[in-house]
């Protein structure tokens, strides 16, 4: 959490100016309810790897944009899920992750143990994320569908046991022609994997700030997309 805290200190939100460009700028991403039922809940890597059911940090940020903004011919293969993996390479590849991928490539990229790992960002970009992708030695992709990328996040996919710091993160699409819209989505659910806790594994200010760095994310990575 200290990359989120440097990063949004430093390039973001520097002063009341910076701050109010800033929520401008990602006034279109939107936090609603993270649902008490949501599938993510009931994944296999969920149950397994928060074994003693710990309460979680978890949220759902959406995005909407018409259909006559988004690139044609992602579009045209969006049922094969084309979409979706522009979407998920947009995030990993593009500006809003930059400092953290630096960050981690500095610290943990190596010819041995990561070699095989995702670390440029051509490598981001051109990836189609299929399961068993591992990004800058913190998050593996777990699951792949037409419509949702899940990656395991928290710690290094070489742990591949419980980990005391582990959760998942959701980046979907749904296309509603009936609105002319395609609806973005980043979902995160956060928790502690090992032993027994009483309360969410972030505290408020940090959770803030998380927010504040997912709708980054999304801006950065649906600016990808578009026209």
């Amino acid at each position: 959490m200290g990359v989120i805290r440097t990063l949004l200190n430093t390039a973001v939100i520097g002063g009341a100016s910076g701050a109010g460009a800033f929520a401008f700028w990602t006034r279109n991403s939107k936090f609603i309810p993270f649902p008490a039922t949501d599938p993510i809940l009931s994944t296999p890597f969920f149950a397994t790897n928060n074994p003693n059911k710990n309460p979680c940090t978890q949220d759902l940020c959406i995005r909407r944009v018409p259909l006559s903004r988004i690139k044609p011919q992602l579009l045209e293969k969006q049922e094969e899920g084309k979409l979706v993996e522009a979407f998920c390479a947009g995030v990993w590849s593009g500006l809003g992750y930059a400092y953290q991928r630096r960050f981690l490539e500095k610290k943990y990229r190596n010819t041995t143990t990561t070699a095989h790992q995702l670390w440029t960002r051509p490598e981001l970009a051109s990836s189609t994320y299929e399961v068993g992708t591992q990004i800058t030695d913190h998050f593996e992709v777990v699951s792949k569908t037409p419509n949702s990328i899940i990656v395991r996040c928290g710690d290094s996919p070489l742990k591949t046991g419980v980990r005391d710091s582990d959760g998942l993160f959701e980046i979907g699409v749904e296309v509603k022609q009936d609105e002319g819209v395609a609806e973005f989505r980043l979902k995160s659910c956060f928790y502690k994997g090992l032993g027994t806790a009483s309360a969410p594994p972030m505290p408020s200010h940090v959770e803030f700030a998380h927010r504040l760095y997912t709708k980054l994310w999304m801006e950065t990575a649906v600016r990808s997309l578009t026209l």
